[in-house]
């Protein structure tokens, strides 16, 4: 309605309807993609100002190597190695960081932060233990960044799947 008496009546605008919500397998993914995103923007990011950063790009390198050698296959090697790690990183993180999710809504902050804290802690603690050396240039600060990186990245997963999901 208006008050102007030389003017049409406008419609009524019919009240927000709430947005589609995503099917669950979808806001777990996207919940998931965001965790991974965040460690792998940190770790990328912070090593090239930071002499003592968590250097995991490295330990990643390692690992698909070994496996791939394991396999009977030829890893790629420089750049090829280092894109196909961080296309590897993504995606394992991923299916990790969505897990955050399988609690509910409510719980996943606190169940994201709990699955990056036992992953921030494998990655600090495991890589010497499974044959892949250490980072480079490790420090114990070095560590305290691995765990702080996949930590967020847990608390990001859970948040987002909490957005998502509305709560």
């Amino acid at each position: 309605m208006n008050d102007h008496p030389n003017l049409p009546a406008l419609p009524a605008t019919p009240p927000e309807a709430a947005p589609p919500r995503l099917p669950r397998w979808a806001a777990l993914t996207l919940a998931g993609l965001a965790g991974a995103v965040t460690v792998n923007l940190l770790n990328e990011g912070v090593r090239r100002v930071l002499p003592h950063a968590p250097r995991m790009e490295v330990i990643g390198e390692r690992a698909l190597s070994a496996g791939l050698l394991a396999l009977g296959q030829e890893p790629p090697r420089g750049r090829a190695l280092y894109a196909t790690t961080l296309a590897a990183d993504l995606a394992s993180n991923t299916v990790y960081y969505a897990l955050a999710g399988l609690g509910g809504a409510a719980r996943a902050p606190a169940l994201g932060t709990a699955l990056g804290v036992a992953a921030g802690v494998g990655g600090a603690a495991l890589p010497p233990r499974l044959g892949l050396g250490h980072q480079p240039h490790e420090r114990p600060q070095t560590l305290l960044l691995t765990a702080a990186w996949y930590t967020l990245g847990g608390l990001v997963a859970g948040a987002v799947y909490r957005k998502l999901e509305g709560e």
